[in-house]
């Protein structure tokens, strides 16, 4: 049956990049084992790789993406949770990086509603100062955003400041400004940017490593992989290899050149999460400056808060980066400033810390300085990395990366289609933020007719999670979770809302999914044991 399928599937590549599989690791795996050459193929299942697979396979080009992990494993399900312009880097003069920010923010707006919405920060004005320079500012920051605009920025007396954030330090305070940015569930983007690639044609596999490079000629000609689930070793061939595997770029980097000088300079953010009272109300806030100098946000997210984040230069790289114990301090202490009720390790639901792939400075210097614009290399043997960039210029990261892959494959130049392609899910109308599906978008109405059609779907997973059983099984019927931990960390964010729940929603989880994946005992006990052991790493103690 497996040769049968992968003959089936050698096709030209025009039939190849107009047929569109079903999003289940199956087909896709037949997909890469078929014998075709591949325009391109992309290392890396984040934000930056998933978006040159969206472009490429929109373009018309065949594209295979792979991660040695799950889509969004790393980084890219660890952020803040903002899709903003970046106020920090308006501060800085650096109006062309905010300039495209917020036009990327609004496009995202517009191309994922189901994702991303407007949300209003409040800046706390405790400094006569204050007022005037942030409200200046943010007019700034409005004025650069043009039509793509959210909602305009103003001024807040003390009494609207206190109404809008209740639990608010009220003392020395003066009054604050108002602003609106995006918010947005990253993990569940990078799954429907990997559903909306294969809708558009392209070929995509987690828990797939790549091992080494192929050349021809001293020019890389493909990738030699890895299934993580089978251990089958096999090789694919493609015009262009590009590496966007963000903080690892170095060691894929290094697969072609052993003595390449290191291009990323990592550094890490950790965020706390804690339960909503600590900031009732809609309203984010935004505190301008630290003691390190960075901004801290505490947002809520999903029925909680999440606060942070920090920055902290470091020199080892890991898919399960640990929060340091003075980062998780830094963060009490700056939000204690602010709150009138203090929070303690005893009310942290979760933590979770990422590593930003920022690109190397020269020795010395904050990393906080460093540029979070994106850089495109290409070795001599042919070998292109996309690095650096954030969550909200991913789209046009992709498009600069299609575009030079183009001409350093000798590819059909293709107009970039990804401007106003909406993204898998979005067109869900009858969905509101706060409906707890509002997250699958146009997919609601398959989890729906899950349950009609079995009511005992629709049992919660946990007390403390809005999790329902049907929403397991879509994870694993279309949106190719093979894990406890895709479910728990990444389809939902069971993991990042509320660490002990997750694990003991865990064996609930493992029995669903080993129903769908034709699984036995033995492989619930496994992962269930694997996720209480990830999980252990998100508890404080």
């Amino acid at each position: 049956m497996f040769r049968i399928l992968a003959g089936a599937l050698k096709l030209n590549l025009l039939e190849f990049s107009a047929m569109a599989l079903p999003f289940q690791r199956e087909a896709h795996l037949q997909a890469a084992l078929s014998g075709i050459v591949f325009d391109i193929i992309v290392i890396g299942g984040g934000a930056s790789g998933l978006g040159i697979a969206v472009d490429a396979a929109s373009r018309g080009h065949s594209v295979l993406l792979v991660d040695q992990s799950d889509f969004a494993k790393g980084t890219s399900s660890r952020s803040t949770k903002l899709v903003h312009g970046g106020v920090r880097y308006l501060k800085q003069g650096n109006l062309s990086l905010v300039l495209e920010a917020l036009r990327e923010r609004g496009l995202l707006v517009r191309n994922a509603p189901h994702l991303v919405h407007s949300l209003p920060f409040v800046i706390p004005n405790y400094h006569w100062w204050e007022g005037p320079f942030y409200g200046i500012g943010m007019k700034v920051y409005d004025g650069l955003a043009g039509r793509l605009g959210l909602e305009p920025s103003r001024w807040l007396s003390r009494e609207d400041v206190l109404e809008m954030v209740p639990n608010l330090e009220p003392e020395g305070l003066s009054g604050g400004i108002i602003y609106h940015d995006g918010q947005f569930d990253d993990a569940r983007l990078a799954v429907n940017l990997a559903q909306t690639a294969a809708e558009q044609g392209g070929v995509l596999l987690n828990h797939i490593g790549c091992h080494g490079l192929m050349k021809e000629a001293g020019q890389v000609a493909g990738v030699l992989l890895r299934d993580q689930e089978t251990g089958l070793e096999f090789q694919v061939k493609a015009k262009v290899v590009i590496n966007a595997t963000g903080v690892f770029a170095d060691a894929v980097r290094r697969m072609d050149e052993p003595n390449a000088a290191a291009l990323i300079s990592p550094s890490q953010g950790v965020h706390l999460v804690l339960p909503r009272e600590f900031l009732p109300g809609e309203s984010a806030i935004m505190i301008p400056k630290t003691d390190d100098g960075r901004v801290l946000f505490a947002v809520p997210w999903h029925g909680r808060i999440i606060v942070g984040t920090t920055d902290t230069a470091v020199t080892e790289v890991s898919l399960e980066p640990r929060a340091l114990e003075e980062e998780i301090d830094f963060i009490f202490t700056q939000i204690r400033r602010y709150l009138t009720r203090d929070p303690h390790r005893e009310d942290v639901l979760s933590h979770f810390a990422g590593l930003r792939p920022l690109i190397k400075a020269g020795a010395g210097g904050s990393t906080a300085a460093l540029s979070r614009d994106h850089l495109i290399s290409v070795s001599d043997s042919g070998l292109m990395t996309l690095s650096g960039g954030k969550w909200t210029t991913y789209r046009k990261m992709a498009e600069d990366a299609v575009d030079h892959a183009e001409r350093i494959g000798a590819l059909d130049h293709r107009v970039c289609r990804t401007h106003h392609l909406p993204i898998h899910g979005a067109d869900s109308p009858e969905l509101r933020v706060g409906d707890p599906w509002a997250v699958y978008g146009s997919d609601a109405r398959a989890i729906r007719d899950l349950v009609v059609t079995n009511p005992s779907l629709g049992q919660r997973l946990h007390p403390e999670l809005e999790v329902m059983k049907a929403e397991v099984v879509l994870h694993v019927r279309h949106e190719m979770a093979r894990t406890v931990e895709d479910v728990l960390a990444r389809r939902t964010r069971a993991l990042l809302l509320h660490a002990k729940a997750s694990v003991e929603a865990a064996p609930s989880v493992a029995e669903l999914m080993a129903a769908e994946l034709s699984r036995d005992a033995a492989w619930c006990l496994d992962q269930v044991e694997s996720f209480r052991q990830l999980a252990a790493g998100y508890l404080l103690a």
